[in-house]
Protein backbone atom coordinates (compact mmCIF):
# COMPACT_ATOMS: atom_id res chain seq x y z
CA UNK A 1 0.00 0.00 0.00
CA UNK A 2 2.97 2.48 -1.12
CA UNK A 3 0.58 4.64 -2.16
CA UNK A 4 -2.06 5.14 0.11
CA UNK A 5 0.62 5.30 3.32
CA UNK A 6 2.75 8.16 1.34
CA UNK A 7 -0.68 10.29 0.35
CA UNK A 8 -1.91 9.48 4.23
CA UNK A 9 1.74 10.52 5.22
CA UNK A 10 1.58 14.05 2.86
CA UNK A 11 5.14 12.74 1.42
CA UNK A 12 3.47 13.08 -1.99
CA UNK A 13 5.67 15.72 -3.66
CA UNK A 14 3.46 15.81 -6.64
CA UNK A 15 1.15 18.70 -8.00
CA UNK A 16 -2.24 17.69 -8.94
CA UNK A 17 -4.90 19.52 -9.86
CA UNK A 18 -8.12 19.49 -11.07
CA UNK A 19 -11.35 17.31 -9.91
CA UNK A 20 -9.38 14.25 -8.98
CA UNK A 21 -6.96 17.02 -6.62
CA UNK A 22 -9.55 18.29 -5.26
CA UNK A 23 -11.34 15.32 -4.65
CA UNK A 24 -7.83 13.52 -2.81
CA UNK A 25 -7.11 16.70 -1.21
CA UNK A 26 -10.69 17.13 0.35
CA UNK A 27 -10.72 13.96 1.58
CA UNK A 28 -7.33 13.55 2.92
CA UNK A 29 -6.80 16.76 3.87
CA UNK A 30 -3.81 17.84 1.95
CA UNK A 31 -3.52 21.15 -0.17
CA UNK A 32 -2.53 20.29 -4.15
CA UNK A 33 -1.60 22.82 -6.41
CA UNK A 34 -3.93 24.14 -9.65
CA UNK A 35 -1.46 23.08 -12.31
CA UNK A 36 -1.11 19.46 -12.59
CA UNK A 37 1.25 18.00 -15.08
CA UNK A 38 -0.23 14.82 -15.91
CA UNK A 39 2.61 13.68 -18.48
CA UNK A 40 4.49 13.63 -15.11
CA UNK A 41 1.63 12.19 -13.28
CA UNK A 42 1.05 9.50 -16.06
CA UNK A 43 4.85 7.85 -15.11
CA UNK A 44 4.39 7.37 -11.66
CA UNK A 45 2.70 4.54 -10.66
CA UNK A 46 1.89 5.17 -6.95
CA UNK A 47 -0.32 8.74 -7.94
CA UNK A 48 -1.75 6.46 -10.93
CA UNK A 49 -3.04 4.04 -8.58
CA UNK A 50 -4.49 7.30 -6.27
CA UNK A 51 -5.97 8.69 -9.65
CA UNK A 52 -7.38 4.89 -10.06
CA UNK A 53 -8.67 4.67 -6.34
CA UNK A 54 -10.20 8.02 -6.38
CA UNK A 55 -12.30 8.15 -10.08
CA UNK A 56 -13.54 4.48 -9.18
CA UNK A 57 -15.66 5.17 -5.93
CA UNK A 58 -16.54 8.57 -6.57
CA UNK A 59 -17.82 7.86 -9.99
CA UNK A 60 -19.76 4.87 -8.70
CA UNK A 61 -21.78 6.94 -6.50
CA UNK A 62 -22.32 9.05 -9.78
CA UNK A 63 -23.71 5.85 -11.24
CA UNK A 64 -25.83 4.62 -7.82
CA UNK A 65 -27.75 8.47 -8.35
CA UNK A 66 -28.07 8.15 -11.81
CA UNK A 67 -31.59 7.51 -11.01
CA UNK A 68 -32.50 9.89 -8.44
CA UNK A 69 -31.84 7.31 -5.96
CA UNK A 70 -29.33 4.87 -4.50
CA UNK A 71 -30.53 1.85 -3.99
CA UNK A 72 -29.38 -0.53 -1.37
CA UNK A 73 -28.23 -3.09 -3.85
CA UNK A 74 -26.02 -0.19 -5.14
CA UNK A 75 -24.65 0.47 -1.88
CA UNK A 76 -24.13 -3.20 -0.93
CA UNK A 77 -21.87 -3.48 -4.44
CA UNK A 78 -19.75 -0.84 -3.34
CA UNK A 79 -19.70 -2.35 -0.27
CA UNK A 80 -18.39 -5.57 -1.62
CA UNK A 81 -15.65 -3.72 -4.04
CA UNK A 82 -14.25 -2.90 -0.55
CA UNK A 83 -14.81 -6.09 0.63
CA UNK A 84 -12.77 -7.26 -2.15
CA UNK A 85 -9.75 -5.06 -2.21
CA UNK A 86 -9.53 -5.77 1.88
CA UNK A 87 -9.22 -2.35 2.71
CA UNK A 88 -8.39 -1.12 5.82
CA UNK A 89 -10.93 1.03 8.33
CA UNK A 90 -9.14 4.35 6.23
CA UNK A 91 -9.29 3.25 2.99
CA UNK A 92 -12.89 2.36 3.36
CA UNK A 93 -13.74 5.65 5.39
CA UNK A 94 -11.91 7.43 2.11
CA UNK A 95 -13.59 5.44 -0.26
CA UNK A 96 -17.15 6.00 0.63
CA UNK A 97 -16.56 9.94 1.16
CA UNK A 98 -15.58 9.62 -2.70
CA UNK A 99 -18.68 7.79 -3.47
CA UNK A 100 -20.59 10.26 -1.74
CA UNK A 101 -18.96 13.01 -3.67
CA UNK A 102 -19.69 11.40 -6.80
CA UNK A 103 -23.46 11.49 -5.47
CA UNK A 104 -23.71 15.32 -5.29
CA UNK A 105 -25.25 17.21 -8.30
CA UNK A 106 -22.56 19.07 -8.84
CA UNK A 107 -19.91 16.51 -10.02
CA UNK A 108 -17.30 17.18 -12.76
CA UNK A 109 -18.08 13.50 -14.35
CA UNK A 110 -16.17 14.88 -17.36
CA UNK A 111 -13.91 16.65 -15.72
CA UNK A 112 -12.47 13.36 -13.65
CA UNK A 113 -12.77 11.37 -16.62
CA UNK A 114 -10.96 13.24 -18.71
CA UNK A 115 -7.73 13.70 -16.08
CA UNK A 116 -7.84 10.32 -15.21
CA UNK A 117 -7.51 9.62 -18.69
CA UNK A 118 -4.02 12.09 -18.88
CA UNK A 119 -2.98 10.34 -15.60
CA UNK A 120 -3.55 6.51 -17.05
CA UNK A 121 -1.29 7.47 -19.85
CA UNK A 122 -3.18 5.65 -22.50
CA UNK A 123 -2.71 2.13 -20.58
CA UNK A 124 -5.41 0.49 -22.61
CA UNK A 125 -6.34 -2.27 -20.39
CA UNK A 126 -5.80 -0.40 -16.92
CA UNK A 127 -9.00 2.24 -18.37
CA UNK A 128 -10.94 -0.95 -19.75
CA UNK A 129 -10.69 -2.51 -15.95
CA UNK A 130 -11.95 0.92 -15.11
CA UNK A 131 -14.61 0.74 -17.10
CA UNK A 132 -15.14 -2.50 -15.86
CA UNK A 133 -15.99 -1.82 -12.30
CA UNK A 134 -18.01 0.93 -13.22
CA UNK A 135 -20.24 -1.54 -15.41
CA UNK A 136 -20.53 -3.44 -11.72
CA UNK A 137 -21.99 -0.60 -10.44
CA UNK A 138 -24.01 -0.26 -13.30
CA UNK A 139 -25.71 -3.70 -12.74
CA UNK A 140 -25.93 -3.44 -9.07
CA UNK A 141 -29.55 -4.17 -8.90
CA UNK A 142 -29.66 -6.44 -11.80
CA UNK A 143 -30.44 -4.63 -14.25
CA UNK A 144 -28.71 -1.25 -16.23
CA UNK A 145 -31.29 1.59 -16.83
CA UNK A 146 -31.44 4.47 -18.96
CA UNK A 147 -29.57 7.04 -17.23
CA UNK A 148 -26.96 4.45 -16.21
CA UNK A 149 -26.67 3.41 -19.61
CA UNK A 150 -26.07 7.41 -20.53
CA UNK A 151 -23.42 7.54 -17.86
CA UNK A 152 -21.56 4.13 -19.14
CA UNK A 153 -21.76 5.73 -22.81
CA UNK A 154 -20.16 8.80 -21.81
CA UNK A 155 -17.08 6.68 -19.54
CA UNK A 156 -16.88 4.81 -23.14
CA UNK A 157 -16.59 7.54 -24.97
CA UNK A 158 -14.18 9.64 -22.62
CA UNK A 159 -11.92 6.68 -22.43
CA UNK A 160 -11.98 5.50 -25.93
CA UNK A 161 -13.91 2.43 -26.23
CA UNK A 162 -16.38 1.29 -29.18
CA UNK A 163 -20.17 0.60 -28.33
CA UNK A 164 -19.06 -3.12 -29.13
CA UNK A 165 -16.22 -3.04 -26.69
CA UNK A 166 -18.26 -2.11 -24.19
CA UNK A 167 -21.39 -4.73 -25.02
CA UNK A 168 -18.61 -7.06 -25.08
CA UNK A 169 -17.15 -5.99 -21.19
CA UNK A 170 -20.54 -5.96 -20.29
CA UNK A 171 -21.22 -9.99 -21.29
CA UNK A 172 -18.17 -10.37 -18.89
CA UNK A 173 -19.49 -8.35 -16.25
CA UNK A 174 -23.06 -10.03 -16.73
CA UNK A 175 -21.32 -13.61 -16.54
CA UNK A 176 -19.79 -12.46 -13.33
CA UNK A 177 -22.91 -11.43 -11.69
CA UNK A 178 -25.12 -14.20 -9.55
CA UNK A 179 -28.68 -13.53 -8.31
CA UNK A 180 -29.76 -14.23 -5.21
CA UNK A 181 -32.29 -13.09 -2.70
CA UNK A 182 -30.48 -9.80 -2.56
CA UNK A 183 -30.24 -8.55 -6.30
CA UNK A 184 -26.88 -8.82 -7.53
CA UNK A 185 -23.88 -8.62 -6.09
CA UNK A 186 -19.78 -9.39 -6.90
CA UNK A 187 -17.68 -12.28 -7.23
CA UNK A 188 -20.46 -14.38 -9.18
CA UNK A 189 -22.66 -17.85 -8.24
CA UNK A 190 -24.64 -20.47 -10.24
CA UNK A 191 -27.22 -18.65 -12.08
CA UNK A 192 -29.18 -21.59 -12.94
CA UNK A 193 -28.84 -20.79 -17.14
CA UNK A 194 -29.16 -23.42 -19.50
CA UNK A 195 -25.81 -24.85 -21.25
CA UNK A 196 -26.83 -23.37 -24.33
CA UNK A 197 -27.18 -19.68 -22.90
CA UNK A 198 -24.04 -20.09 -20.70
CA UNK A 199 -22.55 -21.24 -24.18
CA UNK A 200 -23.34 -18.16 -26.04
CA UNK A 201 -22.33 -15.64 -22.52
CA UNK A 202 -18.90 -17.74 -23.40
CA UNK A 203 -18.72 -16.40 -26.91
CA UNK A 204 -19.73 -13.28 -25.87
CA UNK A 205 -17.07 -13.15 -23.28
CA UNK A 206 -14.37 -13.64 -25.93
CA UNK A 207 -15.82 -11.27 -28.32
CA UNK A 208 -16.23 -13.86 -31.04
CA UNK A 209 -18.77 -15.66 -32.66
CA UNK A 210 -19.82 -19.29 -32.74
CA UNK A 211 -19.01 -19.25 -36.07
CA UNK A 212 -15.12 -18.56 -35.19
CA UNK A 213 -12.74 -20.41 -36.42
CA UNK A 214 -10.29 -22.75 -33.22
CA UNK A 215 -7.71 -20.59 -34.20
CA UNK A 216 -9.64 -17.09 -33.88
CA UNK A 217 -11.10 -18.23 -30.26
CA UNK A 218 -7.79 -18.97 -28.88
CA UNK A 219 -6.42 -15.67 -30.27
CA UNK A 220 -8.95 -13.69 -28.46
CA UNK A 221 -8.50 -16.30 -25.69
CA UNK A 222 -4.63 -14.67 -25.22
CA UNK A 223 -6.02 -11.68 -25.94
CA UNK A 224 -8.46 -11.13 -22.76
CA UNK A 225 -6.10 -12.88 -20.77
CA UNK A 226 -2.98 -10.56 -21.63
CA UNK A 227 -5.34 -7.24 -20.91
CA UNK A 228 -6.25 -9.28 -17.54
CA UNK A 229 -3.46 -10.39 -16.53
CA UNK A 230 -2.82 -9.04 -12.86
CA UNK A 231 0.30 -8.43 -12.37
CA UNK A 232 0.38 -6.53 -15.70
CA UNK A 233 -2.53 -4.54 -14.21
CA UNK A 234 -0.80 -3.61 -11.59
CA UNK A 235 2.41 -2.40 -13.22
CA UNK A 236 0.73 0.28 -15.56
CA UNK A 237 -0.78 1.72 -11.85
CA UNK A 238 -3.72 -0.53 -10.86
CA UNK A 239 -4.21 -0.32 -7.20
CA UNK A 240 -2.53 -3.47 -5.35
CA UNK A 241 -5.95 -4.08 -3.60
CA UNK A 242 -7.46 -4.32 -6.63
CA UNK A 243 -5.43 -7.81 -7.83
CA UNK A 244 -7.86 -9.66 -6.87
CA UNK A 245 -10.98 -8.23 -9.14
CA UNK A 246 -8.43 -8.63 -12.13
CA UNK A 247 -7.87 -12.73 -10.78
CA UNK A 248 -11.46 -13.13 -11.08
CA UNK A 249 -11.68 -11.86 -14.25
CA UNK A 250 -8.82 -14.18 -15.70
CA UNK A 251 -10.44 -17.16 -13.99
CA UNK A 252 -13.48 -16.53 -15.29
CA UNK A 253 -12.46 -15.39 -18.76
CA UNK A 254 -10.34 -19.08 -18.20
CA UNK A 255 -13.40 -20.68 -17.81
CA UNK A 256 -15.29 -19.54 -20.97
CA UNK A 257 -12.66 -20.69 -23.12
CA UNK A 258 -12.51 -24.20 -21.40
CA UNK A 259 -16.27 -24.30 -21.92
CA UNK A 260 -15.91 -23.04 -25.53
CA UNK A 261 -13.78 -26.12 -25.95
CA UNK A 262 -15.07 -28.88 -24.53
CA UNK A 263 -18.41 -27.87 -26.61
CA UNK A 264 -16.00 -28.65 -30.00
CA UNK A 265 -14.94 -31.82 -29.19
Amino acid sequence: MSWWGKLIGGAVGFSMGGPLGLLIGGILGHKFVDKPNNEALGENNELTQAAFFSATFSIMGHIAKADGRVSEDEIAMARQIMEHMHLDAEQKKAAVQLFNEGKKANFDLDGVLLQFKQVAHRRTTLLQMFLEIQLHAAYADGKMDSAEQAIINRIAGQLGFSARHVEQLSALVRSNLGLDGQGYYYGGADSGKSSGDLLKEAYEILGVPESATDAEVKKAYRRMMNQHHPDKLVSKGLPEEMIELATEKTQQIKAAYELIKKSRK
